[in-house]
């Protein structure tokens, strides 16, 4: 008696081989031929008769079950390559990706290899695969292997001379003189929006959305990449009390959690590695508030003050949140914006007037280009009849064409139009007061008038910068971080203050930071069509719909 899964790949035969030709599965198998646990060992070249689909018995070299058992070939090698496959677009399986995801798909796959470099605009970069620092991310089947992206040849440079001499005298000395440390933002995927949310997932099996599945895939995730900072969305309250906290701790990370108010059960962390960094201060922040009818939704985020403990006169300000879904209220997302901003304007002021450098991490639900991002990266945002519903850019035709009113938000928030508290903003205003006072009559009712015209414009003082360009220079095709049923696009981000250059010094630019962040690497995003050969997210080795974003960053002193 045969094997059943011989006489599956003699049926398989019958159904797709016509005429006499040889086959050799050295080559790449079609994806009709492919089942978990397919036999390797059946790599030589083998005759297929003529009439093979009249007589489909199997040639001589299978010969009985106990021949194959005194040949050379062990079992446990057949076990050992018996890992899942990428489904194929001609397969008809549990994982298979939705037809109508198939059909949204117009973009082309990257075919970079990880050894090769690419070019992005007005930077020296060189490509490696995140499998060379550590060779169990790419040893699963059925997984996308991610870039690191070097934005600089002499970082790669100094990496790899200290992974090689991790005790020289002269590594120490470079790493007292240059501060590099890395950032991760991740929305990990509640538990519980997951299954308030299971018309997403559809194209998922179910074993793949239980936590006990999920957890050891994110931890293990986390480990591999080992960001010294950590900024995770989506956190469970029960499952960060009982696993989370403490596994992260047992990794040499200090943890900081803000629930979100009301009955939702989920929150956003910062964990930060205690070897690297020291809490200054942790400042959460309410977006709720009860005072406030346009303030009723339960989003909150967080800004931590680290000092790095090489830099004692240094600190960095690593800033997390997750807004608000809802296409249609972006007047609420440009409220809770501006409070958090406005959160980090008060924490990061140095003694000297300066701010230290800021990063600011999360899950913005907004796309690249919309206004809500363009106000994060331009500093302004004049929002005089913008409709609600186009602020984030999700919807492509929104629905409703409600405008933004002036200003967005009441004055008893207490949060000026340049996203500061309306306190620090009297200050400055009573300092400029003498100045006021010198100017003619005349002057002072222009200067009334001109702010009256201008409160429509938001502002803030933060210059920023985008860690990833959300396009693929060679192509033009989007970058993705999530990707379930119903859409794959960009959300999440990780915004920086970049360190100034040398033309905009010279240009006189004002700046308000003496010191700043130099981009040194990112881990590479994927396209939509790219996350659908392995079934979109979540998925057998990403247990998240979004994917985690990492950069790592250099301290730069003035």
């Amino acid at each position: 008696m045969l094997p059943r899964q011989v006489q599956r790949l003699g049926r398989d035969w019958i159904a797709h081989w016509n005429g006499s030709q040889i086959l050799t599965l050295n080559s790449p198998v079609p994806s009709y031929m492919r089942w978990a646990g397919h036999y390797p060992w059946a790599s030589l070249p083998l005759p297929v008769p003529a009439d093979f689909s009249a007589n489909w018995r199997l040639p001589p070299f299978f010969g009985p079950w106990r021949q194959f058992q005194n040949s050379n070939w062990q079992l446990d090698n057949i076990m050992q390559s018996s890992c899942f496959h990428l489904p194929g677009p001609s397969m008809k399986s549990e994982g298979e990706e939705p037809l109508t995801k198939r059909r949204r798909v117009t973009g082309q796959c990257d075919t970079s290899t990880p050894e090769e470099e690419i070019s992005l605009p007005h930077q020296e970069t060189l490509c490696l695969s995140v499998a060379q620092n550590d060779g169990k991310h790419s040893s699963k089947k059925g997984t996308i292997k991610r870039h690191w992206e070097y934005f600089c040849q002499h970082s790669r440079t100094m990496k790899m001379k200290d992974f090689e001499n991790k005790e020289s005298d002269q590594s120490n000395t470079e790493s007292e003189a240059d501060f590099d440390f890395t950032v991760m933002s991740y929305n990990i995927l509640s538990q519980n929006l997951l299954e308030d949310n299971s018309h997403l997932y559809k194209h998922c099996r179910q074993r793949l959305l239980i936590w006990t599945y999920r957890f050891p895939n994110i931890l293990q995730e986390i480990k591999q990449l080992d960001a010294d900072v950590l900024c995770l969305q989506e956190v469970q309250e029960d499952h960060y009390r009982t696993e989370i906290k403490s596994s992260l701790e047992s990794l040499g990370y200090h943890c900081e959690y803000k629930m979100r108010t009301g009955r939702k059960p989920d929150g956003c962390a910062i964990c930060f590695k205690t070897s690297k960094f020291s809490l200054i201060s942790s400042n959460p922040v309410e977006f709720f508030r009860h005072d406030i009818p346009l303030l009723d939704r339960d989003n909150v985020g967080l800004v931590l003050l680290l000092q790095p403990h090489c830099k004692t006169n240094a600190a960095i300000c690593i800033a997390n949140t997750h807004l608000l879904y809802n296409p249609r209220r972006g007047d609420i997302k440009l409220t809770q914006l501006a409070m958090l901003l406005a959160e980090i304007a008060n924490v990061a002021p140095q003694k000297d007037g300066t701010f230290c450098p800021i990063i600011i991490c999360g899950d913005f639900n907004s796309v690249p280009g919309s206004p809500l991002y363009r106000f994060i990266k331009e500093g302004k945002l004049n929002y005089e009849g913008l409709a609600i519903g186009k602020v984030s850019g999700q919807e492509q035709f929104p629905r409703g064409q409600r405008i933004l009113s002036i200003p967005i938000w009441p004055k008893k928030l207490g949060i000026s139009q340049n996203c500061v508290y309306e306190l620090k903003q009297q200050q400055k205003e009573e300092n400029a007061g003498e100045k006021l006072e010198a100017a003619k009559q005349d002057n002072t009712q222009e200067i009334v008038i001109a702010s009256e015209k201008s409160s429509s414009k938001l502002q803030h003082h933060f210059k920023l910068s985008s860690v990833y360009s959300h396009y693929f220079p060679e192509t033009g095709i989007p970058e993705v971080t999530t990707c379930h049923s119903r859409s794959a696009v960009t959300v999440d981000y990780i915004f920086y203050s970049a360190a100034n250059n040398d033309t905009d010094a010279q240009a006189g630019a004002e700046d308000s930071f003496r010191r700043g962040l130099k981009l040194l690497g990112r881990l590479a995003l994927l396209t939509e069509k790219e996350l659908w050969t392995v079934n979109g997210l979540p998925n057998e080795n990403n247990s998240s719909d979004h994917l985690p974003l990492l950069a790592e960053f250099r301290l730069i002193e003035r």
